[in-house]
């Protein structure tokens, strides 16, 4: 994934909302508590850890029991003191005292999110380290750890967890993605590991897929506490021995059965926070709804037509129709690459004002370059006496819209249909279009000699194409 091009815009709830959330996900209620708890009897080690002795009494303030109840103490101590909600007060005799960010969960949700990206962090790291007894056997005499022993790479092992979170974020925000749903295991460790392109993976890539699957299903199993995601596991039985007899029958088809994860409201907010400080572009829907419409209709350029509506949406909201109408209009002119694309959206943004645009729709019907879009709005929107357009206008708003889904889609199948459409209708389409005193014409029509199946049709237009540059110095 490149940190240049933009994601998917996101969907986000209310600050305010995601804030609840944060305050009520296990980890974090769990580490005010105990931040809440400590007292100058509470005793750290040397790394801040609470001593042994202490575990018993921090799990039993948080109401836990168990084998894992001194476990998930500990966690939620560190998560505690990795986000300034404890602080070592004399690192020497191990006491501690409440750090001033614990007065942050009761401030802004600004502030309560802040805490809550900061415990995201200390559960990401945790996730990318091997189990604790692995390191234990792998330490050397002065207390480092030999790393090729744990054939464990801090870093690769860092890189995969983000990689995957990305993939994660990146399925769930696309439109052609689950959206609220839940993700596969096998397709997110997949993901990873097997080439787009590549039709049947190999053994060795399936057996990589496996390992990948095992090591995430621990990962999402710490993660989940921090609310960042909901994960239903692997099923237990998956990873019995071959020689063991199930203890039910088991569907092999269900693939719920090989883990799903889907991100929460709040996991988007911590994913998307996380891709911008890596130096993604990660718009979220809403920000383009206070800037002018240039800036709407090119940041809307390349989402799809369910975020451009929304996007688009909040943006008429706050303005009155006609003077929205008007200023999308000025923004859509334009001779840059860009602009057919511009156009394309402004089109779509006026279909959502309504009638009430009819008045600037009709200012610029004598304008060279929104004289077409406007006589399709206004025969859409049934308005009277609307001048037939010249055909030189026909071709010229044809070679706009082409470049603009052109742009917009690249050689997808509905261009191709679009193309093959228009050289079946018009009968001498190539012979005119070139001559289409338009920036795009030439590559247009280089585009239609691409698309079309017709291998004659095709050649027609390679040749208008190239009489176009003559034409135009191109």
């Amino acid at each position: 994934m490149s940190d240049s091009s933009p994601l998917p815009p996101v969907r986000l709830r209310s600050e305010a909302e995601l804030a609840r959330d944060a305050l009520s996900t296990p980890l974090l209620a769990r580490a005010a508590k105990l931040a809440r708890w400590a007292g100058p009897g509470t005793r750290v080690d040397a790394g801040g850890a609470l001593v042994e002795e202490q575990l018993a009494g921090a799990a039993e303030a948080l109401g836990l029991t168990g084998d894992d109840a001194a476990a998930y103490a500990s966690e939620a101590w560190r998560v505690a003191v990795d986000t300034g909600l404890v602080e070592i007060a004399d690192e020497e005799a191990g006491t501690v005292a409440a750090g001033q960010d614990l007065a942050l969960l009761t401030g802004s949700p600004q502030e309560v999110l802040g805490v809550w990206l900061g415990a995201l962090e200390t559960v990401v790291a945790d996730a990318s380290v091997p189990d604790l007894d692995d390191l234990v056997d792998a330490l050397e005499e002065g207390g480092e750890v030999d790393f090729s022993q744990l054939d464990w790479d801090p870093e690769a092992e860092a890189a995969f967890l983000d990689g995957v979170l990305a993939n994660l974020y990146l399925l769930t925000v696309s439109e052609d993605g689950p959206g609220d749903g839940p993700v596969p295991l096998p397709a997110l460790a997949a993901s990873m590991i097997v080439p787009g392109d590549m039709g049947e993976p190999t053994n060795d890539m399936l057996e990589q897929v496996s390992d990948a699957m095992m090591r995430l299903d621990d990962q999402f199993r710490l993660l989940e506490p921090a609310g960042l995601v909901d994960y239903q596991p692997v099923d237990e039985a998956l990873m019995a021995d071959a020689d063991e007899e199930p203890a039910a029958p088991v569907d092999d088809t269900d693939v719920s059965r090989y883990g799903m994860v889907r991100l929460t409201p709040l996991g988007l907010y911590g994913l998307r926070a996380r891709l911008l400080e890596a130096g993604f572009n990660a718009p979220v829907v809403g920000e383009l709804a206070d800037k002018g419409a240039d800036a709407l209709l090119d940041g809307t350029a390349l989402y799809g037509p369910h975020a451009a509506r929304a996007e688009t949406e909040q943006w008429l909201a706050r303005r009155e129709p006609l003077a929205a109408a008007r200023e999308l209009l000025s923004a859509a002119r334009g001779s840059d690459a860009g602009a057919p694309l511009r156009r394309l959206r402004c089109q779509e943004a006026l279909s959502l004002v309504g009638t009430a645009a009819e008045p600037a729709l009709r200012e610029v019907l004598d304008d060279p370059e929104l004289g077409g879009l406007a006589r399709v709005w206004l025969t859409e929107h049934g308005a009277q006496d609307v001048p037939a357009p010249s055909p030189d206008l026909i071709f010229w708003l044809t070679i706009d819209t082409l470049a603009a889904q052109l742009a917009a889609e690249g050689n997808s199948e509905e261009l191709q249909g679009l193309v093959e459409g228009l050289a079946a209708q018009h009968d001498g389409f190539f012979s005119a279009a070139w001559r289409v005193d338009h920036p795009a014409t030439a590559d247009v029509l280089e585009a239609m000699g691409r698309l079309h199946p017709d291998k004659k049709v095709a050649k027609e237009a390679r040749k208008a194409a190239f009489k176009a540059r003559s034409a135009h110095g191109g």
